[in-house]
């Protein structure tokens, strides 16, 4: 498949990591007020509540996507239920700085993916930019001396980052690589709406366990609310709909560049 980075391509790929990053600060903002993986779980109902009325159909029984239920079953557990879920437990223990400085490291996790997975050459120009692109993230974490790299330290949250990411890369490719009819994959809220119905059965399970294993309670207010309109609308709506079209086109290797 050949993938090209048009201007069209750059700029769907633009707009996801800056709601992204506003999407790790609102969930550090509403730690305290919701338990991580009910936010999460709470953010995709809303998403699915609001895409219904544009794709519904598709979950009528004998719509086209049943024979194809397993391979969008597998993006919704990915990039739906798993990836917001571990960046949301993140932020319990870890700053929204941080957790978008470990989400930089998506160039090299994205390569590795597509190498060890999905058969995906890797270029001399790729893993010098994938270099340059840590080289810089390495810049701003020592703030321009090295010696504050070694007073660095990893908590659990940075874990769980680097999960999530591992989680996001094996979602772009098979975002690109996952067929379907063609009713769903040329319509963005069928194929959205497609994994987020999924996604949200994953989650919603995840929040499940969560709930029954912990003490944490929501704590409903005007905070809370606003958070929630915002992370369902923008992080995952319309990211999701520019990410998944910015990958068809330019590819999850040059895409994983965007998130710096």
């Amino acid at each position: 498949m050949h993938y090209r980075l048009t201007p069209r391509a750059a700029i769907l790929l633009t707009i996801p990591p800056i709601l992204w990053a506003g999407n790790a600060i609102v969930g550090r903002m509403l730690h305290e007020l919701v338990p991580p993986i009910l936010l999460n779980f709470l953010r995709w109902a809303i998403a699915l509540v609001l895409l219904l009325p544009l794709a519904g159909p598709i979950f009528r029984p004998g719509s086209s996507l049943w024979p194809h239920w397993r391979r969008f079953a597998i993006l919704g557990l990915l990039g739906i239920g798993m990836y917001n879920a571990l960046q949301y437990l993140a932020l319990q223990s870890s700053t929204p700085i941080n957790v978008t400085l470990v989400a930089s490291g998506m160039p090299v996790w994205m390569m590795l993916t597509g190498w060890l997975f999905f058969g995906a050459g890797v270029s001399r120009r790729q893993i010098i930019g994938a270099i340059l692109s840590i080289a810089g993230v390495l810049v701003v974490l020592a703030r321009g001396e090295f010696a504050h790299l070694m007073e660095l330290r990893l908590v659990a949250g940075d874990m769980f980052m680097i999960l999530a990411t591992i989680a996001w890369s094996l979602y772009s490719w098979l975002l690109i690589r996952t067929t379907g009819p063609a009713d769903i994959r040329s319509h963005w809220a069928n194929f959205l709406l497609a994994q987020v119905g999924f996604g949200a059965i994953w989650s919603g399970a995840f929040a499940a366990g969560e709930w029954t294993l912990s003490t944490a309670a929501i704590h409903w207010n005007s905070t809370l609310i606003a958070g929630l309109a915002y992370v369902a609308i923008g992080p995952a709506i319309i990211a999701f709909r520019c990410w998944g079209a910015g990958v068809q086109e330019a590819g999850p290797s040059i895409g994983a560049f965007f998130v710096n």
